[in-house]
């Protein structure tokens, strides 16, 4: 199933997160994000409901098997692009917003040959 952008951002924001501090809540998506308390909250519901993440009773966030699968392909997706792009000449922050922005949209068969690519180069 083909999950919406946002749906796919906030999952690999949960998995940044939850590298960075250990422990996932609401309130870390909303200031990695920048996004409002309400919409992080109703996007919550939505990934919880569709078995993405779970919540235990403090409210800690977890991904599922799912959800943390879909979060580290998208992550890998915008470590690579955005370090390709650098290589490229491109600056940090520009080759941050495009690769944020191309990680939704490129096919699993072009990511792929430039996964190869990219990481043949690098030896």
């Amino acid at each position: 199933m083909k999950l919406l952008e946002s749906a796919e951002n906030y999952l690999e924001a949960i998995l940044m997160v939850g590298e960075e501090k250990g422990n996932v809540r609401s309130i870390d998506i909303v200031n990695h994000l920048g996004f409002s308390k309400p919409s992080v909250s109703v996007a919550m519901k939505q990934l919880e409901t569709n078995d993405y993440i779970s919540r235990d009773k403090d409210g800690n966030i977890s991904l599922t098997e799912s959800g943390r699968e879909i979060a580290e392909m998208i992550y890998e997706r915008h470590r690579i692009l955005t370090e390709l792009f650098e290589d490229m000449g491109v600056s940090h922050q520009t080759a941050l917003g495009d690769a944020c922005k191309v990680e939704h949209d490129i096919s699993e068969e072009t990511f792929d040959c430039i996964r190869k690519y990219y990481k043949s180069k690098q030896k």
